[in-house]
């Protein structure tokens, strides 16, 4: 059975350069190159996402859904960069951080990216451990360790190769999906309200400027800028430029049905929220408050679809954050502990949240403001190294591609900068109109 699985890598590996030598055509040529944006697009639909979202949907209705679609579209332009710079380079991002910037100044960022990394594990085992507590009838304690055995037998998977990770998390990805879809098919929504505040602007008060700084840090994941850029050098090794740009061609088009599906996830979040919610359980924003109600309002069925989907998403995203904080430490310090000892240094946090008796929901949204404060660290640099013609050669991005990136990591940065201002007590009128 081992060497079947090792093998299934193997033989992705060799359609991957059929495909690239052009010798494969149609979705065969493509779908050897599914799977590192598939597994970076789980952190898109991480607990933290269903916290920020659900709050959203309930408070709001339909009104932050343009939020989402903006969250995403800079998502998707951001993981394509960073796949661009691992399958130029050959080098993950944190390396090449390492290798071109200051130390002192590799030695913050590294700081920074393990908070986030920290902050993200935290997100995504507790929301795993409120599903388990609510299925199980246990302890959110319980859930918590449960949780952390169950990610760290997935992890091991990881010595089989990198197919078989990857399409665990696909599994996962389509679990999410399907119950989602079972959610708008029992409670359908208003889809001209859907249609209209997907494509407009609005931002009412205080606490939708804070969520919507929620979506983008529950959206647009730092350690996952990371991970990508990590997954593609020891994947598939393009050689020459026609094969570099072919193989960029085919990372682009994953990256825009993985994220494509991920951000359609994100909406069916919302969407769900304000329809089952917001007329009447507005201040539904727990989680397992979300679950209770569903029960007397919706049925069973919703519920368990409900719970089917956080376990999936608490579970896979609890695996790739793992991932992630491996690649962080040691790629920026040069620094490779054993998968056990990094599950239990992001362990030791969630259990102090859980211990100290902090809300559970109200840690995945403190959790997904820090990572949106974080955001610009990997952000920047990536925007610095992708655009070096001394690095990237005939591959840097062109001015008008980095006029692009410079306007979305500005966004990101004044969506953090009036979270600040609010942090800080100023007035929500100098940005709500009000």
């Amino acid at each position: 059975m081992s060497e079947a699985i090792v093998s299934l890598s193997s033989r992705t590996e060799r359609m991957a350069r059929m495909s690239l030598a052009g010798r494969v055509h149609g979705l065969r040529a493509i779908f050897p190159f599914f799977g590192p944006a598939v597994v970076a697009s789980i952190a898109y639909m991480d607990p933290g996402n269903f916290a920020t979202n659900i709050q959203a949907g309930a408070r709001y209705g339909y009104m932050l859904l343009w939020v989402v679609l903006v969250a995403n579209v800079v998502a998707m332009f951001f993981q394509s960069l960073s796949a661009r710079i691992g399958i130029v380079t050959g080098q993950s991002l944190a390396s090449l951080c390492r290798a071109h910037f200051p130390r002192p100044v590799v030695l913050a960022m590294w700081v920074a990216s393990e908070i986030a990394a920290v902050a993200t594990d935290v997100a995504e085992t507790i929301g795993a451990a409120i599903g388990i507590s609510l299925l199980l009838g246990v302890s959110l304690m319980t859930g918590l360790l449960t949780t952390f055995v169950v990610t760290w037998g997935l992890l091991m998977v990881q010595s089989r190769g990198f197919r078989p990770i990857e399409l665990i998390i696909t599994g996962f990805i389509g679990v999410i999906g399907l119950s989602y879809l079972i959610e708008l098919v029992i409670a359908p929504p208003a889809w001209g309200a859907v249609a209209f505040h997907t494509v407009v602007p609005q931002l009412t008060d205080a606490d939708s400027v804070l969520l919507a700084v929620g979506i983008v840090g529950a959206t647009v994941m730092p350690h996952v800028i990371y991970l990508h850029s990590a997954l593609m050098p020891g994947r598939v090794t393009a050689n020459g430029e026609a094969e570099k740009r072919r193989l960029l061609r085919f990372s682009n088009i994953e990256v825009v049905v993985a994220l494509g599906i991920a951000g359609l996830i994100n909406m069916a979040m919302v969407i769900m929220a304000a329809t089952m919610f917001h007329k009447g359980y507005s201040q539904v924003g727990e989680i397992e408050t979300a679950y209770h109600t569903l029960i007397p309002l919706f049925g069973g069925v919703a519920a368990g679809a409900f719970m089917a989907s956080l376990l999936a998403s608490g579970i896979s995203s609890s695996v790739v954050g793992t991932m992630a904080g491996q690649t962080i430490m040691q790629d920026f310090v040069h620094v490779r502990i054993p998968v056990s000892v990094r599950r239990l240094v992001t362990m030791l946090p969630a259990i102090v949240v859980v211990g100290i008796g902090v809300a559970p929901t109200e840690a995945l949204v403190i959790s997904q403001v820090v990572l949106s404060l974080v955001l610009p660290v990997p952000m920047i640099s990536l925007l610095m190294l992708v655009g070096r013609p001394s690095l990237m050669g005939s591959f840097a991005i062109r001015p008008g591609t980095r006029a692009v990136a410079i306007a979305a990591t500005a966004v990101v940065l004044g969506l953090n900068a009036i979270l600040l201002l609010q942090t800080f007590g100023v007035s929500p009128d100098l940005f709500t109109g009000n």
